[in-house]
């Protein structure tokens, strides 16, 4: 489970068996998680994170979109 990235409390990474699937990141704090599509950004699945939560996550995956897709080219490459 690589760790592509931390933010305060968020911790943001993908599963190494994922490959199959678009490009995406997951975002986990305490018990939470939500997942994004990156290409473009979408929430794809969200379990805990209340909306205003979710607003502040997709923030920082749209200011880090590039390195989150070079991370997952280059880990699934």
């Amino acid at each position: 489970m690589p760790t592509v990235l931390r933010v305060g409390r968020f911790r943001f990474f993908f599963f190494s068996n994922e490959g199959k699937e678009p490009s995406h990141i997951h975002c986990r704090a305490g018990s939470s998680e939500a997942k994004f599509w990156l290409q473009p950004i979408e929430l794809a699945s969200n379990y805990g994170f209340d909306a205003k939560t979710l607003g502040r996550i997709e923030a920082i995956v749209q200011a880090h979109e590039q390195l989150f897709i070079k991370a997952w080219n280059e880990y699934f490459a």
